[in-house]
């Protein structure tokens, strides 16, 4: 096999973690998945995509997802849990030469573990399922580090769909050869295009093509497992293989070895859904909307200083047509922080995007990229992600110029983030549960061994919302 397959197969097939840190990681990074999938319930154009392929086609006794009643066959249950947790854009990221969100593949873990814990009564853990997202995160963040997919006009789902495949061929019970066969299906798949990530096709696909992938990749495991052959050269093979077709012919590579690296140094989105190369450029406009909420009409420019990522990706003048066209405009983001002194996800609906002082206040913004910034975005020792924001006035005066280089859930503001992440979870499980399930959800996650040593399926059970009885259907 292909030196990449074989050293992901084999890191997904047998190690083990033994890092405190990327367990107690772990351990918050699947509260805080969670609590993004119960805060896209609210959504209609989500719910939509949620239940089994064609109606009826139920499994009892199978996969549930969190936050519904739903009972489903692994690979409809990896894609609703995958879609929820991505779909509003404020799970777990990782920024890079490639960027994406390692929780995008705890659709793919949650359903695989449940689907041997419920079908085949093993025996399995939450425990378990913090080992799986540890080696998930690491597959898709190493991979991340030097293969920059979307250069090439590939979206970065590919890397969810890689890295799920390889650690649900072992959480199935696959062994060395198996998940090797499954991982080279995942690069033969090749990769979706990243054309509705960008205008003028930006559109809700980008909220449920992580669900998509992950629940490819379950496919993939149990097509493996059947003991269906693999390819060995798929990313090799001259004129043929991935990299010559897709990667114009550039060598993919590891840039460090497979550890726990990942998980470690993951960034959570804790007070904004938004797009995370604009999380430091919103922590500015909170800061100066006391200044200028009361003097919108005397602004003369607004001055966004920015890391190229940020140009590049989000960085948009124009008309902005949806929730997903919103959500990833740098400068969309930065008004309404100016204006409302907040940015939540009701703020990206056409209701909000109504308000003629957001268009107005895009207009009077430049946006350029700093240098230093850029730098010190791609220096694996610092993984900043630097913003700067300064308005002027028509009168010649100005504000400060305020600069944050490290957002909330940056590894460096840990200790401030984790109480930020607690709250964010609590509003979350508020929207969806009453007070007597809330707190038990809650209490999962105040004792980490208790919540290590869980069954999986008694973690579930709290979760999911009860069926209602056929006496309250005919009432």
């Amino acid at each position: 096999m292909d030196r990449i397959i074989t050293e992901i197969a084999e890191y997904a097939h047998s190690y083990q973690p033994d890092s405190d840190v990327a367990y107690e990681t772990a351990r918050w990074c699947l509260m805080d998945s969670l609590g993004c999938a119960m805060l896209a319930l609210k959504y209609p154009a989500c719910t939509k995509l949620l239940g089994p392929v064609v109606p009826g086609a139920n499994m009892p006794g199978g996969c549930r997802v969190p936050g519904t009643a739903s009972e489903l066959d692994p690979i409809k249950a990896a894609f609703d849990i995958g879609t929820l947790v991505r779909w509003l854009d404020f799970n777990d990221t990782w920024l890079a030469a490639e960027w994406g969100h390692p929780s995008d593949n705890l659709g793919a873990i949650l359903a695989c573990a449940e689907y041997r814990a419920r079908v085949f009564k093993q025996p399995i853990t939450v425990r378990d399922v913090l080992t799986a997202m540890i080696k998930a995160h690491e597959i898709q963040g190493i991979l991340a580090i030097q293969n920059s997919f979307n250069r090439v006009g590939l979206d970065h789902v590919l890397l969810v769909r890689v890295a799920s495949t390889a650690v649900a061929t072992s959480m199935l019970g696959g062994d060395l050869h198996q998940v090797q066969n499954a991982v080279s299906h995942a690069w033969l798949d090749g990769g979706a295009l990243r054309t509705y990530r960008h205008a003028p096709n930006t559109g809700s696909r980008k909220s449920w093509a992580a669900g998509d992938a992950t629940s490819r990749a379950v496919r993939l495991a149990l097509i493996a497992l059947t003991g269906e052959m693999g390819y060995k050269t798929c990313l090799t093979a001259a004129k043929w293989g991935f990299q010559d077709v897709l990667f114009k012919g550039q060598e993919i590579s590891l840039a460090r070895p497979l550890g726990s690296y990942v998980m470690e140094n993951v960034l959570f989105k804790i007070s904004f859904p938004a797009e995370f190369h604009a999380q430091t450029a919103v922590e500015c406009a909170l800061h100066l909307h006391p200044q200028v909420a009361s003097r919108l009409n005397e602004i003369e420019r607004v001055e966004i200083e920015t890391q190229e990522p940020g140009v590049r990706i989000i960085d948009k003048k124009g008309p902005l047509h949806n929730f997903a066209d919103r959500d990833h405009c740098l400068q969309y983001m930065a008004a309404i922080g100016l204006i409302y002194g907040n940015l939540t996800a009701e703020h990206y609906t056409d209701k909000v995007a109504a308000d003629p002082r957001i268009d107005a206040l895009r207009d009077k913004m430049a946006v350029r990229e700093n240098e230093m910034f850029t730098r010190d975005y791609y220096d694996l020792d610092k993984r900043a992600i630097p913003n700067s924001i300064q308005v002027f006035f028509q009168d010649g005066s100005a504000t400060e110029r305020v600069q944050v280089d490290y957002p909330v859930g940056h590894r460096l503001r840990r200790e401030e983030g984790i109480p930020l992440l607690r709250q964010k979870f609590r509003g979350a499980v508020a929207e969806v549960y009453s007070g007597s399930q809330q707190s038990a959800i809650h209490e999962v996650f105040q004792d980490p061994e208790v919540c290590d040593s869980m069954h999986l399926v008694d973690f579930i059970d709290r979760f999911v919302i009860a069926k209602p009885s056929l006496d309250n259907l005919l009432v």
